[in-house]
């Protein structure tokens, strides 16, 4: 039986992708306690990476796109680390957002509420979160967005 969140996300027509495998030397995700760190989630959707550079070769909307497909991934591993169970998510505690840009560009949060919203659309007040919006000269493999998580769980 599909929990409340599962029934949200089909109302929103959404589908979350598979939870990607770790690219290097370390773990999806960790819970200790009641929270679930959920490594960093590059932009990628159904056709490859995301990449390119905010202020150069992509423009806000397009990055916050980037961003929400980073959340899409960061709600695939949440829903991997609790069991396919994402009911067990209390709230979003912290999102770390990381974006691909210019020395110039200054519109990061602009950029990572494609993620912040994703989570409040999703989960409602509990998708409310403290943030961290800066600036990268470069992400892993090019990408435009990397997004970390942490999640209070049940």
């Amino acid at each position: 039986m599909a929990g409340k969140i599962d029934a949200r996300l089909k109302e929103l027509g959404i589908t979350l992708p598979d939870a990607p495998a770790p690219a290097a030397n370390y773990v999806p995700f960790v819970q200790t306690g009641d929270l679930l760190f959920v490594s960093g989630q590059i932009s990628q959707g159904p056709d490859g990476l995301i990449k390119g550079r905010l202020g150069d070769s992509m423009d806000v909307a397009t990055g916050a796109d980037a961003a929400r497909r980073c959340g899409l991934s960061l709600l695939a591993q949440a829903r991997a680390a609790l069991g396919g169970d994402l009911d067990r998510i209390v709230r979003v505690v912290k999102l770390g957002g990381f974006v691909n840009s210019t020395p110039d560009f200054t519109d990061q949060p602009k950029v990572i509420n494609g993620c912040s919203d994703l989570m409040v659309e999703v989960l409602g007040d509990a998708g409310r979160h403290a943030r961290a919006a800066v600036s990268a000269p470069a992400l892993p493999l090019g990408v435009a967005v990397e997004i970390e998580a942490v999640f209070q769980v049940r």
